[in-house]
């Protein structure tokens, strides 16, 4: 990186040397990505025209709403929540980490021992029941059989008649709009 540093074109090495820092960091996690580049780009894409749909409509949109917004087809748009479906891990660490949460991890016990841990924790909590009382019930009640229940896809299918893969969209399709959601606070 030194070696390649030319103080003539007037740029402080520090600037430089950030520059190419976070260039290698940011080439280092895309390859250690296991999702391509345009499934990421198409869940952004999807999640995005989500958002605005719900703010321009006042309530959530609908697939054929989302899928005329992209420009695409239903069956499209369905395709896409399938392959962004294995792309959407979400760590509840990741998201206080992106929204700002002072509140330093420490022990459990000094945990409970803090009012005001206990408050924003309890607050995060809300907003998130929240989000999911907010969502279309069908996406709820697969929400519900998946995490609290803790049904696989196939026996959300028999329960709701339909097959595992649009439970998966269905699935997908409520924690887009949880992100979209949670995303504005």
């Amino acid at each position: 990186m030194v070696d390649r540093y030319d103080a003539l074109q007037g740029t402080a090495f520090t600037t430089y040397a950030v520059q190419r820092i976070r260039g290698a960091m940011l080439d280092e996690l895309r390859s250690r990505d296991w999702v391509p580049r345009s499934v990421r780009r198409n869940a952004r894409e999807v999640a995005q025209a989500m958002g605005q749909l719900e703010q321009e409509l006042g309530r959530n949109a609908t697939e054929t709403e989302v899928a005329e917004r992209l420009g695409i087809p239903v069956a499209e748009y369905r395709q896409m929540l399938l392959d962004t479906n294995n792309s959407q891990l979400f760590s509840y660490d990741e998201w206080r980490e992106e929204h700002g949460d002072s509140i330093e991890l420490v022990t459990e016990e000094h945990q409970q021992e803090n009012p005001l841990h206990q408050l924003l924790e309890g607050d995060l909590r809300q907003r998130v029941m929240d989000a999911i009382e907010s969502l279309p019930e069908r996406e709820q009640l697969v929400l519900t059989l998946y995490y609290q229940e803790e049904l696989n896809l196939k026996e959300i299918g028999a329960v709701l008649e339909v097959g595992e893969s649009r439970v998966s969209q269905l699935h997908s399709q409520a924690i887009k709009r949880l992100r979209t959601k949670l995303g504005k606070l």
